[in-house]
C-alpha cells in the first residue's frame, strides 16, 4: 500500500482554448512535477477541477497520469461524487486504473448529517480494496467532518487517512490528535499550515501552490524530516505572497494563471471560473517576478 507522506500536489488540468483536455501538457507537468521531487500526484481534485469534468474526462486523466507516472511516485484519485452510488462507480474506475489511493470528499449541495457521512464512507469503502483518503473542505461542500465522525470512520480497514482543507487549525489539530494511536494519516490541505501541521503530527499536504513551485513546497518537508526547521520555516513563508494573490478570485484559477505566467501552456480554468481581474493578474505578475529574484522555483 502506498504510504501517506510528503507533498502531494493536486495537479491542474491542461486544457486547450476549446476547453478540451490537454493531454501532452498534462505529461509535461507530471514530469515537471516529479523531477521538483513531488510525492504524489493527484489528478482532478479541487485544483485539478475535477468538480467540473465529466465521468469520461476524469478516466482520461487519470489513465494519462498514471502512465506518465509510471509508478514513481503514488497516484490519488479524487472520486467523490453528491451521491454514494456515483462515487463507488468513480472509485471502481479508478481502482481499474491503477490509482494507488482514493480521495474521497463529501458530498455536496445538500446537507448531510454525521451519521449519513458515516454510512456514505462505510458503503464507499466496502465496495472498493483501493486505501481511501477523506476529504473535508466545507467551504466548497457545505458538509464538515467532524473530527469525531473522522475518528469511528478510521475504524474501517480502508479508511487510511483524512484530508483537510477547512483552514480550521482546532479541525485539523483535533484530526491528528484524536487519530494519533490509529493507523491513520492525517494531511493539510491548506498550505499556510503545512508546518505546523507536520509538527503537530500530520504526515504531509496535499498542496495546490506546489503547481507554481513544487521545489519550494516540496522543501517544507524534506527539511522538516532531516530536521531543518529553519529552512522549513523559511520554505513555508515563502509561499505567503502568492496565497496573498487568492483574494483577487477562486485560488484554483489564481494559480491556474500563475503556471500559465510561468511559461506552461496550461490553459484557462474551465468556465465560468476562468476570471482574474486586471488587479489581480499584475499584482500576480509582480509576486511571482519577486519569487523568481529570490530563487523561487
Amino acid at each position: 500500500m502506498a504510504e501517506l507522506k510528503g507533498i502531494v500536489v493536486p495537479i491542474v488540468t491542461p486544457m486547450n482554448e476549446d476547453e478540451s483536455l490537454n493531454l501532452e501538457e498534462l505529461r509535461r507537468q507530471v514530469d515537471r512535477q516529479i523531477e521538483a521531487g513531488i510525492h504524489g500526484i493527484f489528478p482532478f481534485g479541487t485544483n485539478g477541477e475535477g468538480y467540473i469534468l465529466t465521468g469520461a474526462e476524469k478516466k482520461q486523466v487519470l489513465e494519462t497520469v498514471i502512465d506518465q507516472v509510471a509508478g514513481r511516485v503514488p497516484v490519488y484519485a479524487g472520486t467523490g461524487c453528491i451521491s454514494t452510488r456515483q462515487t463507488i462507480e468513480q472509485c471502481k474506475m479508478a481502482q481499474a486504473a491503477g490509482a494507488d489511493i482514493l480521495s474521497v470528499i463529501t458530498p455536496w449541495f445538500a446537507k448531510a448529517s454525521q451519521h449519513e457521512l458515516i454510512v456514505h464512507y462505510e458503503t464507499v469503502a466496502a465496495a472498493v480494496k483501493t486505501p481511501i483518503v477523506l476529504y473535508n473542505i466545507p467551504a466548497r461542500t457545505g458538509n464538515a467532518l467532524e473530527p469525531q465522525t473522522v475518528v469511528e470512520l478510521a475504524k474501517v480497514d480502508n479508511i487510511v487517512g483524512a484530508k483537510d482543507s477547512s483552514g480550521d487549525w482546532d479541525n485539523l489539530s483535533a484530526y491528528i490528535e484524536l487519530t494519533k494511536d490509529m493507523d491513520f494519516g492525517v494531511l493539510s490541505g491548506n498550505d499556510a499550515l503545512i508546518l505546523k501541521a507536520l509538527k503537530a503530527g500530520a504526515k504531509g499536504a496535499i498542496a495546490g501552490c506546489a503547481n507554481v513551485y513544487p521545489q519550494n513546497m516540496v522543501g517544507i518537508y524534506e527539511n522538516w524530516a532531516k530536521g531543518d526547521l529553519a529552512a522549513a520555516e523559511k520554505c513555508q513563508e515563502a509561499v505567503g505572497p502568492l496565497r496573498g494573490c487568492f483574494k483577487y478570485g477562486n485560488p484554483n484559477t489564481v494559480v491556474k494563471t500563475a503556471v500559465n505566467l510561468l511559461g506552461y501552456p496550461v490553459g484557462k480554468c474551465r468556465a465560468p471560473f476562468n476570471y482574474l481581474c486586471d488587479e489581480g493578474v499584475s499584482e500576480l505578475k509582480a509576486t511571482l517576478a519577486s519569487d523568481r529574484e529570490k530563487g523561487m522555483r
